[in-house]
């Protein structure tokens, strides 16, 4: 009898170029310590801590009775997506709104962020994105044999782009820019003078934009801006959003992009092939909550900016770490590089030592060096005890 002695041996080439977002791994071995007894506080996962809205939790069961439970198209149901154009539009006060054929519902933003990049980039093509960043984008291009191209996100610009550099990395290769504002892992918001910058250089260079627009109900200052705003973008940029931040919706899973018609109809092309349909009974649940009482969102984010603010003021309290004020999303980006220049280290340290889960923030890429994120998506009384901890625990520090 012959055995396989080497499964990995069997595995395709491109996996070597997938990279992986280490806040599930994190969640995992915080998961494990708890499970010993041990208090935790988790800040590593991107999830609302609050309940999913009474009133579109009440959709979902209904819709279950009513047997809403079979195959829809791989688009989404019709219903649902007049409803996202609508209220994209209506919400971004846009002059000419978008329809339904403008729009394809995923299985949760990151399934439809595959799903397009796949749509776009050919072997060779250039992707600009953020860096640091939200680590699908450029595990998905780097997948595709695309070339993945980070521009800097500066500190001393309230986590907004160094648009020099972005003007700088633009060649004729350069098939798309990502932009995502309010911006993860660092709360930052591009302003309209940012985007206006962009819109240029995407209008004279022939580019896509793809603005991931997932936390623009987490916004603190003045209203939301998106890229579509700005005249000739609306047919130039795909816009990505979804239910879970807004209506802390994480576990439903359901997402999608807003797209000129053409591509539109390529991503669900890739919906078909890959997971046909999202549940049916999940796409009524995400009509109630874009038709539904607003109240809950609203009351979510007065929490977050309270959360914030203690957050901060905190981490600003602790000798070596200093935080800008994060505009929008739930997340704070300290420096720590007076303490270490191995912050995935000390992420694993206070979560052993002090009982706070974060992530490094070179998780991110590599303009996160030297920093920690933490989501504070975690009660008053849970950031209270993280950061009694970290006051406690970093001096002991050395890494």
């Amino acid at each position: 009898m012959t055995t396989i002695a080497h499964h990995a041996d069997f595995l395709c080439a491109a996996v070597s170029r997938l990279g992986s977002e280490s806040a599930f791994a994190v969640l995992a071995r915080a998961k494990a310590i708890e499970a010993t007894g041990r208090r935790v506080v988790h800040m590593e996962i991107g999830e609302p801590d609050f309940d999913t809205p009474d009133h579109i939790k009440e959709a979902g069961i209904r819709a279950i009775r009513d047997n809403y439970s079979h195959y829809t198209p791989s688009a989404g149901i019709p219903e649902l997506r007049e409803t996202i154009a609508a209220h994209a539009s209506s919400f971004r006060g846009l002059s000419e709104p978008f329809t339904l054929e403008n729009v394809v519902v995923g299985a949760g933003a990151k399934p439809i962020i595959w799903n397009l990049l796949s749509a776009l980039l050919d072997p060779g093509d250039e992707l600009i994105y953020a860096d640091p960043a939200y680590p699908a984008y450029a595990s998905a291009a780097g997948y595709l044999e695309a070339k993945a191209v980070p521009v800097h996100l500066l500190e001393s610009r309230d986590w907004r782009l160094d648009l020099d550099e972005l003007a700088a990395k633009i060649t004729p290769k350069t098939k798309a820019v990502v932009i995502n504002s309010p911006h993860n892992p660092t709360g930052g918001v591009l302003t309209r003078g940012d985007l206006e910058v962009i819109a240029q250089l995407a209008q004279r260079h022939r580019f896509l934009v793809i603005t991931d627009e997932i936390y623009s109900r987490n916004i603190y200052g003045p209203n939301f801006v998106s890229i579509t705003q700005i005249e000739g973008m609306r047919d130039r940029t795909i816009i990505i959003d979804g239910f879970s931040k807004a209506y802390a919706m994480t576990g439903w899973r359901l997402g999608y992009c807003i797209a000129p018609k053409a591509i539109a109809e390529t991503v669900t092309l890739f919906n078909n092939n890959t997971f046909s349909c999202v549940a049916t009974f999940v796409q009524r649940a995400g009509i109630a909550a874009l038709t539904g009482d607003d109240g809950p969102v609203q009351k979510m984010n007065a929490i977050f900016r309270e959360r914030r603010d203690a957050i901060v003021s905190g981490l600003n309290a602790i000798p070596g770490v200093s935080c800008t004020i994060p505009e929008g999303a739930f997340y704070a980006f300290p420096n720590v590089s007076q303490i270490t220049g191995d912050d995935k280290h000390l992420a694993q340290w206070l979560l052993d030592n002090a009982g706070v889960a974060c992530l490094g923030g070179s998780s991110f890429g590599a303009a996160g060096k030297g920093y920690l994120r933490f989501s504070y998506a975690a009660s008053l009384d849970d950031i209270g005890w993280a950061l009694a901890q970290l006051r406690d625990a970093l001096p002991r520090y050395h890494g």
